[in-house]
């Protein structure tokens, strides 16, 4: 153990930090200076053999052989899979020029998310890896959209990415899925242009109203705004509606031209 304390010393010394680790009720964040070996923690998970180059090889020797440590390599790809089985977001690296944190969240996040993995039991690794991306809303490569649109996991569009119907259906969640892909677009323009129709003319504030809570549930605040408007413009465009008020305050009516 002495030989292992002046291992972990002399890697401080050289790095000019420590390990730091810190606790909280349902978290843990682990950070140290240096950087991260391997280079890509995806390559990592998808390896299933130990790596092959270390910082410190004595110190990982030593913490294997004092059984500090259960695995001598694929320790990361072991924590991913730990995380999976619980339904637990899987563990979040921050990785830069200089220095490594990782996080692990031990409670679950969303219960969609872990009732999809409950219930797909066929999933790999590397499925839920890009699913927990889209459950923590962070950004996906178009290679990675193109995988899960290709294996019927997504839909939509990229910056509003939903879980499919095939998954919705499969983990009864076909209510939700309803809410969040909302309506096809010819509903909305017959909806705009039927409402129109019954009280002769609406305002744009008046439009918005109407189609704001149809509207789809993974939309933020400006994505709606942009949808009502792309969907006035398609009528506008179309001839189906004019405006009879100013470009400032419109004033929809049918065009009955």
């Amino acid at each position: 153990r002495e030989a292992l304390n002046n291992s972990i010393a002399h890697q401080d010394y050289e790095l000019g930090g420590r390990i730091n680790v810190i606790e909280r009720p349902d978290s843990l964040t682990f950070s140290n200076k240096g950087s991260f070996i391997p280079g890509s923690v995806e390559e990592v998970v998808k390896k299933d053999i130990p790596e092959e180059t270390y910082r410190n090889p004595f110190l990982v020797g030593a913490m294997f052989n004092l059984k500090m440590v259960d695995t001598e390599g694929g320790g990361i790809r072991k924590m991913f899979n730990i995380q999976a089985k619980r339904y637990f977001p899987l563990p979040d690296y921050d990785i830069d020029n200089s220095r490594v944190q990782v996080d692990l969240v031990g409670k679950v996040l969303d219960m969609e998310y872990a009732r999809i993995l409950a219930r797909s039991e066929d999933l790999s690794l590397n499925d839920i890896i890009l699913l927990d991306k889209v459950q923590k809303k962070k950004p996906l490569t178009d290679e990675e959209l193109k995988y899960l649109r290709k294996n019927s996991l997504i839909e939509g569009r990229k910056g509003n990415i939903y879980l499919s119907k095939k998954v919705a259906q499969k983990t009864g969640q076909k209510d939700r899925y309803s809410k969040v892909s909302g309506f096809d677009k010819q509903y909305y323009l017959d909806l705009v242009c039927k409402a129109i129709e019954e009280h002769e003319s609406m305002t744009r504030k008046e439009v918005d109203a109407l189609l704001w809570n149809k509207l789809p549930e993974s939309l933020n605040e400006d994505q709606k705004k942009n949808k009502v408007m792309n969907l006035i413009r398609e009528l506008r465009v179309n001839g189906k509606i004019i405006n009879m008020g100013t470009t400032h305050k419109p004033s929809w009516r049918l065009n009955t031209n």
